[in-house]
C-alpha cells in the first residue's frame, strides 16, 4: 500500500514492535477497519486474520456481545480508585473467571495484560515464600525460546536471546533449560525426549539448591520457539518435581488460554494444574487491555493479617481490574462457555491440522504441531536433513501480506490461530490463501 507523506512522517516519529521502521516502510500495513475474521487497510484491501491479531481476537473483531458489554459498562463506571475501593464489575469478573479456572485457582487479580500478569506472579511467589518461612527462595527456572513479556522481570524469565540482550545486565535469579525440540534429534522417540527435557528442571533445582528455587515458569505451548508442544507426561513430571521440592509451577497461558487448545485452558488440555496461571490476550478478544493472575486459593492465607502486620501483596497497577476491561472479559468468558467454543476449537483443530498436513507434499515441512486451533508449521530445506529454511519464511511473510493474509511468520516456522467464531468454510478460505502464498514463496527462493 502507498503511504502519504504525513503517514511516513508519523511512522518515523514512533517505533514498531520488534522491527525496523525502514523495513516496515517497504511493505507497510495501516489498519483502518476490522470485523469478524477480517481486517481492511486504509486503501480498502481486505486481509484474512489467521492469527487473531496476535493470538488476541479470540472471538474475532468487534464481536457484538463484547462490544455491547463495553457500551453498557461505559454508562455506569469506567474507573474505580484502586487505593480506596474496587468496582462491583471487577468483583463479578473475578468470580466469573474463577468459575472456569482449573483446580482451585480462584485467588485472582486482574491486570492490563500478559506482561503484568507474569510480573506479578513472580513477585507474588517471592513474597509468598518470605511470609511462609522460606525467604531464601527467589530463583525461577524457565526455557530458552520462551517469551513471557516485555517488563524487566518477565524479560529476564524469557529465553529469547537478542530480544533481551540489548538490555543486559538483567535481573539475577533467572535460569534456563532448553525446550524439548532442542533435543529431539538425539532421541529415538518424542516421548523419551520430553522425559529427558522435563527432568532437566530437576537437575537445575538440585544443583542450585532446592532451598533457593521458587518457581518453574513455562508456556504449555511455546510460541516463540515455533509452537513447541510437549507431551502430557512432560507436564506431569514438572508437577511431580515441583511438589517434591516445594517449588511453584507457573503456567504462562497468555497465548494458550481461553479455548484455543480445545479446553478453556491448556492446563486442562494437558491434564496438569499449576499453582499459578497467568493470562492475557484472548481474555478480552482484543477489545480492552486485560490479563489476570490466578493462584491457588489457599495461598491467600499468607497475605491475610492485621493492618500492622503488612503482609498484603505489595504490588499494584493503576489499570488493574479496570471495570471496562472486566465487563469485556466477562462477556468473552460467557460466550465461550455458552457456545462451547473450546469444544468447537477441538473439532476445528482436527480439520485444520489435516489441511496443514497437505503442505508436506512440497517437501519443505518437517512437522505440523500444536493443539486445537493453535497450530504451527516448521519449515526445512528438505525433510532428509531437516535443515532450517529461513529464506522461505522471509519470503512467505511478503507473499502472505500481498495475498491478504496475516499469520505469525518466523523465518523457520509459521503459526495460525483463527478466531473461535470460524467455521470449516472459513478455514478453507484461509488454507487457500496459505497454500497460494506458500507456493509463491517457494518460487521466490
Amino acid at each position: 500500500m502507498k503511504l502519504t507523506d504525513r503517514e511516513r512522517k508519523i511512522l518515523n516519529n514512533t517505533f514498531l514492535d520488534y522491527q525496523q521502521t525502514s523495513a516496515f516502510l517497504e511493505a507497510p500495513l495501516i489498519i483502518d477497519k476490522a470485523e469478524g475474521l477480517y481486517y481492511w487497510d486504509t486503501e480498502g484491501k481486505r486481509y484474512f486474520d489467521a492469527i487473531g491479531g496476535i493470538f488476541v481476537a479470540s472471538l474475532g473483531h468487534r464481536h457484538p456481545r463484547v462490544i455491547e458489554a463495553l457500551r453498557k459498562q461505559a454508562d455506569r463506571v469506567t474507573f474505580a480508585p484502586p487505593l480506596h475501593g474496587v468496582a462491583k464489575t471487577t468483583l463479578e469478573f473475578i468470580e466469573k473467571l474463577g468459575s472456569v479456572t482449573p483446580g482451585n485457582l480462584n485467588y485472582i487479580k486482574p491486570y492490563s495484560g500478559g506482561s503484568e500478569s507474569v510480573e506479578s506472579a513472580m513477585k507474588f511467589v517471592r513474597q509468598y515464600y518470605k511470609q511462609t518461612g522460606h525467604p531464601e527462595k527467589y530463583k525461577f527456572i524457565s526455557r530458552y525460546f520462551g517469551y513471557h513479556g516485555s517488563t524487566f522481570g518477565a524479560m529476564a524469565a524469557s529465553g529469547t536471546g537478542k530480544r533481551k540482550s540489548k538490555f543486559e545486565p538483567q535481573m539475577a535469579g533467572f535460569l534456563k533449560v532448553p525446550p524439548p525440540t532442542y533435543w529431539r534429534d538425539r532421541f529415538s522417540s518424542w516421548d523419551e525426549c520430553n522425559r529427558f527435557s522435563a527432568r532437566l528442571f530437576e537437575d537445575v533445582i538440585l544443583n542450585e539448591d532446592p532451598a533457593t528455587v521458587a518457581g518453574i515458569l513455562v508456556e504449555p505451548i511455546g510460541n516463540t520457539g515455533g509452537i513447541i508442544t510437549p507431551t502430557e507426561e512432560y507436564f506431569q513430571i514438572l508437577r511431580d518435581l515441583c511438589d517434591r521440592h516445594n517449588v511453584m509451577l507457573i503456567f504462562d497461558e497468555i497465548i494458550t488460554g481461553f479455548g484455543k487448545t480445545g479446553k478453556m485452558f491448556a492446563a486442562q488440555t494437558f491434564g496438569v494444574t499449576p499453582d499459578i496461571l497467568c493470562s492475557g490476550k484472548g481474555l478480552s478478544s482484543g477489545v480492552m487491555p486485560l490479563g489476570a493472575m490466578m493462584a491457588r486459593e489457599d495461598m491467600a492465607e499468607a497475605f491475610y493479617g492485621p493492618a500492622e502486620a503488612e503482609v498484603q501483596f505489595a504490588h499494584g497497577n493503576t489499570f488493574a481490574g479496570n471495570p471496562l476491561a472486566c465487563a469485556v472479559g466477562m462477556a468473552v468468558i460467557d460466550e465461550i462457555v455458552e457456545k462451547k467454543l473450546d469444544q468447537k476449537a477441538r473439532r476445528l483443530g482436527e480439520y485444520l491440522l489435516k489441511k496443514l498436513e497437505t503442505l508436506k507434499q512440497y517437501g519443505v515441512v518437517r512437522e505440523v504441531r500444536g493443539r486445537g486451533i493453535l497450530l504451527g508449521v516448521e519449515l526445512v530445506k528438505d525433510t532428509g536433513t531437516n535443515q532450517p529454511f529461513p529464506e522461505l519464511g522471509r519470503a512467505l511473510k511478503k507473499t502472505a501480506l500481498e495475498n491478504g493474509l496475516i499469520m505469525r511468520i518466523d523465518p523457520t516456522w509459521f503459526a495460525v490461530a483463527p478466531a473461535l467464531i470460524a467455521e470449516e468454510s472459513d478455514l478453507d478460505e484461509m488454507m487457500g490463501l496459505i497454500e497460494k502464498s506458500f507456493k509463491e514463496a517457494l518460487n521466490r527462493v
